[in-house]
């Protein structure tokens, strides 16, 4: 039987924690990416989130992203490999730390944002992740992009990794994601997306923007917690997996 892990990221705010809409999502999805503070997230939001996702049964990821606030972490930043280090390691130890003391236990890092994609496509951030990642717990699971240097860097390492797929992103030619600055990089249309995840887990293809087929591996599905409708998203897709055959669940 097919498989494939749902995962959502959450604790994108400060102060006032977003219950409603992370609760509801909490009960389709199977991974939490819980923001660690420099893109999103402070230390209350942070507990608050991983307090529910253990009530929830649902898999922590430490979501480590650049230190901009005001951008979300989605613009660049021209940081050297010892600062992506640096970087992932600080955010990494702050919600470990957190997670052991509400008794739950960290089972992924998924980079956000432009961090994210930045080390898609540049082996020495890839590279200084994934050996962050690797000293601070070699048992964790690295999620990155399908078919990135992020991906291959953590099989280097030693690391097991998820190859990660997004429901509502289009894609370029060379496998990489649509930037959100140009037209059409958002699929706004949940049919489509089921469509579009649907092939992707099952025949292991995805179409680009542009018309072609690319190969791609799915081991976990990207759903953005920030649109509003994101947890009738969350429920649909995964209804519509589970009728066609796949099971959903944490990467084990």
């Amino acid at each position: 039987m097919i498989q494939v892990d749902l995962n959502c990221d959450m604790g994108e705010s400060f102060g006032t924690y977003r219950l409603g809409s992370d609760s509801e999502l909490l009960k389709c999805i199977t991974s939490a990416n819980i923001a660690c503070g420099f893109h999103a997230g402070d230390p209350s939001v942070m507990r608050l989130t991983v307090r529910q996702a253990i009530a929830h049964g649902t898999s922590i990821g430490a979501h480590p992203g650049l230190p901009d606030l005001v951008g979300f972490g989605r613009r660049r930043m021209d940081i050297t490999p010892d600062e992506a280090y640096d970087m992932v390691s600080y955010q990494m130890g702050a919600l470990m730390a957190i997670t052991l003391q509400e008794g739950g236990k960290l089972h992924h890092v998924k980079p956000h944002g432009a961090l994210y994609n930045m080390a898609a496509v540049s082996r020495p951030l890839a590279e200084a992740i994934a050996c962050a990642v690797h000293r601070i717990d070699p048992g964790l699971i690295l999620y990155g992009l399908a078919g990135s240097e992020l991906v291959d860097a953590g099989k280097r390492t030693g690391l097991r990794t998820a190859s990660e797929v997004f429901a509502d992103r289009t894609y370029q030619d060379d496998g990489t994601l649509t930037p959100r600055s140009l037209p059409g990089a958002l699929i706004t249309d949940e049919e489509q997306s089921v469509r579009q995840v649907l092939r992707m887990v099952k025949e292991g293809v995805v179409m680009s923007q542009s018309g072609k087929i690319i190969p791609i591996v799915a081991d976990t599905i990207c759903i953005h917690g920030d649109s509003p409708h994101a947890p009738v998203f969350a429920r649909t897709l995964r209804t519509r997996l589970e009728s066609e055959g796949v099971r959903v669940q944490s990467i084990l």
